[in-house]
Parts: structure tokens; sequence; C-alpha cells
């Protein structure tokens, strides 16, 4: 089937590359024309703004956003749906707001064109492996996207899990999930490194919880790999920066009066990552020191180094 493929990043491109090598004709568009030269090199035919890409397709006419959720994804659909008509499918496969998806797909309808929420997990192991894909759509145009769903998603990796916005909210809960597992994983390790009486080899324990243990799984191969390339991370900075999905699902959870302390935790633990010196751990120190008399450590003062 024709797939047209807006925004060739990590993601886009890999998942451009695997529906070519599936046997589907791919159309190319991205504002970076060296990622769009990358892909026609595999495969894919280039064009060169959004027109052309929609008039070289076959109807009914698919388009597969993988765009920077947010403004940018909002920007190229609103370009895009006055291009496409009845019976064409418009997907989103980027981390959007499962609200904003709703929307989206409430504005598609008005015009007869079948939006596609579809949340996409694999990373850039993707193209090796396949993706998990997890769709809100209709049913026509799920089944009319299933030859697509079979070439990009691993076996028995994508799936309708309900109507339009539903595939970005369970995306948004998957990657809340990760969070706490990852979190989780940080925080046992942390502690096996600051084993007092031996110096643990991590990588190796990593390797030993793979074989048969309740903890292992993939996020934990992954933690293998990077430990066995740098035992103690001493070449990774501590900084954790979040995509947004993690607060949604915190925010969801408030609205909800749902409690997901682990998640929260794990969130506000990636926040914790950003800072230098903090003023909560100031106060802190200052409020012992001022009720109890316990000893604070000092602010180094730059002028003295200038004396």
């Amino acid at each position: 089937m024709d797939v047209g493929v807006v925004g060739l990043g990590k993601m886009g491109a890999n998942m451009a590359r695997r529906l070519i090598d599936g046997g589907h004709r791919v159309v190319a568009s991205d504002l970076d024309r060296e990622a769009v030269e990358r892909a026609a090199a595999h495969g894919a035919e280039p064009a060169g703004d959004l027109a052309e890409l929609v008039a070289a397709l076959a109807s009914p006419k698919v388009v597969w956003l993988m765009l920077p959720a947010g403004d940018v994804t909002e920007s190229v659909l609103n370009e895009t749906l006055p291009l496409l008509g009845p019976g064409d499918i418009l997907v989103d496969g980027a981390n959007s707001f499962w609200k904003d998806s709703r929307r989206r797909g409430e504005t598609a309808a008005e015009l007869g064109v079948e939006y596609v929420d579809c949340g996409v997990s694999g990373g850039v192991w993707g193209l090796e492996n396949g993706y998990n894909l997890m769709l809100g759509s209709g049913e026509r145009a799920f089944e009319t996207l299933r030859p697509a769903l079979e070439a990009l998603a691993a076996p028995d990796g994508y799936l309708r899990v309900g109507p339009v916005g539903t595939g970005h909210f369970v995306k948004m809960i998957h990657n809340g999930i990760e969070y706490g597992l990852m979190q989780a994983y940080g925080e046992g390790f942390e502690a096996l490194a600051a084993y007092p009486d031996a110096d643990i080899d991590l990588a190796a324990v990593a390797g030993l919880w793979m074989h048969g243990s309740v903890i292992r799984s993939w996020l934990l191969e992954l933690g293998l790999m990077a430990l066995e390339e740098d035992p103690r991370l001493e070449r990774v900075l501590g900084y954790v920066e979040d995509s947004g999905m993690g607060r949604w699902t915190v925010d969801f959870a408030v609205e909800e009066a749902l409690p997901l302390p682990a998640i929260t935790a794990a969130l506000y633990a990636r926040f914790g990552s950003r800072q230098e010196n903090a003023m909560s751990a100031r106060l802190t120190a200052a409020l012992r020191r001022e009720f109890g008399g316990h000893g604070v450590t000092q602010a180094r003062d730059e002028s003295d180094e200038d004396a």
C-alpha cells in the first residue's frame, strides 16, 4: 500500500525503512532535505512539500505524521487535513496528548477524514525488532492500515485499543509505567554500587538477573549494555529529561483521584536530577542548624578565590 511519511527523525526514518522493506510504497517529506535524501536512498519517493506528498498517494490516501508533539504536529495536521478527502486516513504517531487527539479526530471527521492516534514504542531498536503500536481509531481505518501495521510492528505488536484518543492515552500510561520501572532499576543499582565490603560487578549482576529472575526485562538488558560499556556510568551525567507523558499521567491521576505513588515519585526524581544545590536541600540544612545547632556545609565564596 501507499503511505506518506511526514517527519524523518530517528523514529520516522526507521519506520519508513520498515515499510519499504515490507514491500510498501513510501512517499517521504521532511524540512531536512538531507533526511529526505537518505530516505530516498533506501527506496522512498521524495516529496518537496505536503501538497506534493498527498498528490503522489493512491486513494484512500494514508498520511502518517512522525513529528514532535505539540505545536509542530498541530500545524502540520492543520495544513494536511484540507489536502485530504473523505475516506482518507491521517495517522499521528507522535506522543501527543490524548485529549488533543480526541479534538483532532472530531475536526478530521467533519471533513470525512479518518484520524488515527497511534502510540509508538520501540525506540531506535524498532527498525531491527519492530515497533509496538497502540491505535485509537475506527474499525475501517484500522483494517485499511493493517498491511502497514504488519510491516511496522513486532510479532503480535499492534492493537486497536479503542476509539480515537485511546491510542495516545494507552501510550501515556505505558510511559508512566516506564518511568517507574526505570527509577526502580536506577535505585537498585545505586544500592548495589554502595555495598561497603566489596566492589560488586554491576554488569555481571545485571547479566545474572537476565536469566530466570523475576525482574528480567528489556530495560534491564539495555542497562546491562550500558554497564558493560561504562561499569560505573562515570561518563553519563545524571540529568534526566522527560517527554511530558509522565507529567500527563500524573495530571490524570490527580484529576481522577487515582493513587499512583511510584510513577509520581519517579517523575519527581527526574525533576530532582536537574537541580544543583537545590533550594529545598539548602533550606532543610539551614532549618536543622537553627533548631538543633547542627553543622552545615558552607557554600564556597567565589570572591575569596579572586582575592
